[in-house]
């Protein structure tokens, strides 16, 4: 048999004794004394215990109450010293008058360092004293010690209705204001002088026997708060990840595919017509990895073009052909061959770069420095059934940076790219205004910049209120010819690329101002909890 008992129990009325207590002489006081003023009659138990006793009594009706609030005037330990044994000024008139004349140097010995520099003068003002050479002499025969004398009437009301005077003792760091927070109190509709057994459990036994209709049920108590549970939160990278997720879904955007983290040189640098001798490929910028030493040579990837398949299928429907293309066309020797050409000897109406290409470099494993890497592998695909698309990405890149407030090795790279004819660079400006207003940065900013593989290039900045200075959101262009052509994609076709970095926004956006506290191992899992979903949308 289980253990434990089911059905009507009696219910403690408090895990402590002391709670218990205060409960029960509630009622009891009750029944010969209502309304009560818990300040009165109970002015020695503490204000959340007495909350908790009337809580409990009046979620069964058994009792009503009302709270108060009240500004208590209360004596600091200064002050209750004076009221046991007497104002500075009147200890300096007391011990003047008793020996009839002090050294003004002997006095602090007499009655006390504070009391002789405090008293000294008050009693000069009172004119109980006065100087005669380097001593003191009494002046008043008998004096009234009114500041004791208030004091005391503050002690035992905790009140004071002058309010000038109040303010002085304020500042003499003699009385302190404290809100106190009462009740009054009288019989509920359901008073008994003792709480009466309750049901806890509606068993099979009380349906079978009726005695469910008359069984008294405790009630809920829909005021009291619930256990804190342990549930899981999303990170504020997510939560922003998601808004821009939206915003791009929104814009009629497809999400790449971004699963490769090791990428080969080629498809990272070399397909975007970043030479082998740019500053990026260096150690000091890039990680590489030493096993396997090298990639193949681009090949096809039927796990990845399956996965972007079943993404880019609803936009296909809208604007490709019915057509199933044939991804074996796509003819990735010849693809090679020609960035080899264009940078080593130009083509597609290039100089290139004229150096001596590297197939080793190219092939070179490393952490990818950007999801244009994967953008690269989109437009390559693209080239099969050229048309109007649009896809961007969001996924961690690798860069050898050092880490400070602003830097990590890892982040994230929102990156989005539009293919279409006719484009131009205001086109792409308007775009990015558009974009940008989205999370509520307008009145953008645009500063030529260089890239390998966009020209023109432009940066992108936004002025944000919150910062109160133009901070740099994002990099933009219009890639090459000599990155789009060896691809086969149409020599009018233009594509637009524009990324920014995923931690800069979140940010701004969760006032944070060292970047290692969003993301790494010094993040602070009660800011993951509490911090409400962000929403990028200008109000």
């Amino acid at each position: 048999m289980p253990g434990g008992t089911r059905g009507p129990v009696p219910v403690p009325l408090e895990s402590s004794n002391r709670n218990a207590n205060v409960t029960q002489d509630v009622l009891d006081l009750l029944d010969t004394k209502q309304p009560l003023h818990t300040s009165e009659d109970f002015p020695s138990i503490p204000q959340p215990e007495i909350k908790a006793a009337l809580d409990r009594l009046a979620s069964r009706s058994m009792v009503v109450y009302e709270t108060r609030d009240e500004e208590q005037v209360l004596l600091t330990g200064e002050a209750e010293t004076i009221v046991e044994e007497g104002s500075h000024e009147w200890k300096v008139w007391e011990v003047v008058k008793r020996e009839g004349k002090v050294g003004i140097k002997e006095l602090p010995k007499l009655v006390g360092a504070d009391s002789a520099k405090v008293g000294q003068g008050n009693a000069f003002k009172n004119k109980w004293i006065k100087k005669d050479g380097d001593s003191l002499v009494p002046v008043a025969d008998e004096v009234k010690d009114t500041t004791r004398d208030i004091l005391q009437g503050i002690q035992d009301t905790k009140t004071l209705s002058d309010a000038k005077l109040l303010t002085d003792l304020k500042k003499r760091k003699l009385v302190t204001l404290s809100k106190v927070i009462s009740y009054t109190v009288s019989k509920g509709e359901k008073y008994a002088k003792e709480i009466p057994v309750e049901v806890t459990d509606l068993t099979a036994e009380m349906l079978a026997s009726g005695e469910w209709e008359s069984a008294n049920f405790k009630p809920y108590n829909f005021n009291a708060l619930g256990a804190t549970q342990n549930s899981g939160a999303l990170h504020p990278l997510n939560k922003v990840r998601a808004e821009f997720r939206t915003i791009f879904f929104n814009q009629g955007f497809v999400e790449m595919p971004t699963a490769h983290f090791v990428d080969s040189g080629f498809w990272n640098f070399d397909a975007l017509f970043v030479p082998q001798q740019h500053p990026a490929r260096d150690m000091q910028d890039t990680f590489f990895i030493s096993d396997p030493p090298k990639a193949d040579k681009p090949r096809p990837d039927p796990d990845t073009e399956a996965q972007l398949d079943a993404m880019e299928a609803g936009s296909r429907r809208l604007f490709a052909s019915s057509a199933k293309r044939d991804t074996k066309s796509r003819d990735y020797e010849q693809y090679f061959q020609d960035i080899k050409k264009v940078h080593q000897d130009g083509a597609f109406g290039s100089i290139g770069y004229r150096y001596p290409w590297s197939e080793d470099e190219c092939l070179r494993l490393v952490l990818r420095t950007h999801t244009t890497a994967v953008s690269t592998w989109v437009l390559h695909r693209l080239a099969e059934d050229p048309r109007p698309a649009r896809y961007f990405s969001i996924d961690r890149v690798f860069r050898n940076e050092t880490v400070d407030a602003t830097h990590l090795a890892e982040f994230h790279q929102i990156e989005g790219v539009i293919a279409d004819f006719g484009l131009t660079l205001g086109g792409l400006m308007r775009f990015l205004e558009d974009f940008f207003s989205k999370m509520g940065i307008e009145g953008l900013r645009f500063k030529p910049a260089y890239n390998p593989y966009t020209e023109p290039s432009m940066e992108i900045f936004g002025y944000h209120v919150g910062l109160g200075r133009w901070v740099e959101i994002g990099n933009s262009g219009m890639f090459r010819p000599e990155m789009l052509e060896p691809m086969g994609l149409p020599r009018d076709m233009r594509v637009y690329g524009f990324g920014l970095s995923l931690e800069r926004p979140t940010m701004i956006k969760y006032g944070v101002s060292n970047i290692r506290e969003l993301l790494g191992h010094r993040v602070d899992l009660e800011f993951i909890k509490t911090n409400p979903a962000v929403r990028l949308d200008k109000n």
